[in-house]
């Protein structure tokens, strides 16, 4: 869920090279549109913020190569992939617009329109679009349009999809999401399938209503609409496809990454004594995103989190503090999602399964004061005693990974409503799934997860595609013959990361660093239609 990080070696490399060439231009003249409509952009044209030249940005791009390893190792892979020089400049658009809360209640959102610029038909005229769906951050002020100010949180995230996508072509839509930057909404509706994929689909409209009205008026949706995302936004982007193809809009071709698709069977894993890495920063989020949409998660914030955390914790992310201080200043721990002190229920093998385990991975996740009080787990637990997810019941997942066929503790029936498993239902547009084996942040799982879900419904050859991209956990099914180059690529940069930092410092990168190959995977597989 994590996003990638200013501290993400490969995204700074690009972000340094948009930060480099970019600059201001153009502005809004138009009045606050007030008429509240979903979808409709509050100015319209919306303010250009930044242009960089195909010329100024490559040659930046080549310049961070020379003193950086990891922009170098980037910069092997984007000309392998034929990427360099970027054919097409960039302009962005600073987009606001109407939207709904987690609980259908009206709101407003932003978010960045980048358009290319330069070669007609290659980057200007009609061109395809894609949609993207940022990871997770916990600081308010994060904005896609944004990617001149190394101080926002989004700027590396921002320069690396304008590198990817907007650079080679396309039209990129990407919102910030209500809750972040100038939205509205008091809080973020955090792994909510239901209003972030509305949400997709607002912002898409309203930058579709942008083109045309900006200075690069001639610049169009030619029709192809591509969807793709990281972390907690490969969770939003296969629930934007799900939710476009309920609603008969037509999708070309999908790209999800790393995402938490498998909730249930995910939090239940980490409930059992696998929390994921800074947990503690983003699982705060869960319980207050479905008591906002739900309304039956807790009574009282002691109800889930413990004492020491409770108190304002339901009015905390997205927060004007940096991580840092979220932790230095006590407002969450540094690790401990679960108490050290562990429930004890009297059968030995629910003790054991509760205990602190001997991964130390996963042991680093237990302490006290922790995040999450032993009531709340104890009760989650045994509903997992009760009603187990399928997916765990071996691995890998059994044929058709089964939800939980009757959760009954309300917070895992929130958790199961928005899981990608829930309802029943089939791609009907290509899919790739872009993940890492090892992955300590959104477990690979998910991914294995959604395969096995969809495995008895025998979907066509070539519908859905899944992607390890680190070689060292691929099997030969997620080796696709086209992606063997970004796989060598990412385990080379893996294996050196490894042996400069450690296992542990390395293992807290993995997430962000499997971000930039998923991304030029991506790219590569929607350059196929």
């Amino acid at each position: 869920m994590r996003r990638a990080r200013k501290a993400t070696r490969i995204a700074l490399a690009a972000g340094a090279a948009f930060a480099l060439a970019a600059c201001g231009g153009g502005s809004s003249t138009q009045s606050a549109n007030t008429a509240v409509a979903e979808g409709a952009l509050i100015y319209n044209p919306p303010l250009r913020v930044g242009s960089v030249t195909a010329a100024a940005f490559t040659a930046s791009l080549t310049s961070q190569a020379a003193t950086s390893s990891a922009a170098a190792q980037l910069l092997t892979v984007l000309t392998g992939g034929h990427l360099l020089p970027l054919p097409c400049g960039v302009d962005f658009y600073y987009i606001q617009y109407y939207t709904v809360g987690g609980a259908g209640e009206s709101t407003t959102a932003s978010g960045a329109l980048m358009v290319p610029t330069g070669v007609p038909l290659l980057c200007s005229g009609k061109r395809p679009i894609v949609m993207y769906a940022h990871g997770t951050s916990v600081e308010h002020s994060y904005n896609l349009a944004n990617p001149n100010d190394s101080s926002n949180p989004a700027s590396a995230e921002s320069s690396l999809i304008a590198t990817i996508f907007a650079a080679q072509g396309y039209i990129v839509v990407a919102p910030n999401y209500a809750g972040y930057d100038t939205s509205s909404l008091p809080y973020h509706p955090w792994l909510n399938a239901d209003q972030q994929s509305q949400e997709m689909i607002d912002a898409l409209a309203a930058a579709r209503s942008a083109l045309g009205k900006i200075p690069t008026a001639g610049t169009l949706d030619n029709g192809q609409l591509f969807l793709t995302g990281y972390s907690q936004g490969g969770h939003v982007a296969m629930a934007t496809l799900r939710k476009m193809q309920a609603k008969s809009m037509p999708v070309t071709a999908a790209a999800p990454m790393s995402g938490p698709y498998a909730m249930e069977a995910f939090v239940d894993a980490v409930i059992f004594g696998k929390p994921f890495i800074f947990s503690t920063l983003f699982m705060p989020l869960l319980p207050i995103s479905y008591q906002h949409a739900y309304h039956n998660v807790y009574n009282a914030t002691t109800d889930v989190f413990s004492p020491t955390y409770a108190t304002g914790i339901d009015t905390l992310l997205p927060t004007n503090l940096t991580e840092t201080q979220l932790i230095t200043e006590g407002k969450l721990p540094q690790s401990a999602l679960l108490d050290s002190t562990t429930p004890v229920t009297g059968n030995a093998t629910l003790d054991a399964q509760l205990a602190v385990p001997s991964n130390p991975l996963f042991a680093a996740g237990f302490g006290h004061p922790s995040l999450i009080n032993n009531s709340f787990r104890l009760q989650y637990a045994l509903d997992v005693v009760a009603s187990p997810d399928g997916a765990l019941a071996s691995s890998p997942p059994p044929a058709g990974a089964p939800l939980a066929a009757n959760p009954s503790f309300p917070t895992r029936k929130d958790i199961q409503l928005n899981d990608m498993r829930d309802p029943l239902w089939v791609p009907s547009a290509p899919t790739l799934m872009c993940g890492g084996g090892e992955d300590p942040t959104v477990f690979f799982l998910n991914t294995q997860v959604m395969q096995a879900f969809w495995q008895p419904l025998n979907l066509p050859t070539g519908l859905v595609t899944a992607l390890d991209v680190d070689l060292t956990t691929a099997n030969a099914g997620d080796s696709p013959l086209p992606f063997v180059p970004i796989q060598t690529a990412f385990t080379g940069t893996w294996n050196a990361l490894l042996t400069a930092q450690g296992q542990q410092k390395a293992l807290e990168q993995y997430h962000e660093t499997v971000a930039p190959f998923c991304m030029l995977a991506a790219f590569g597989f929607f350059h196929n239609f």
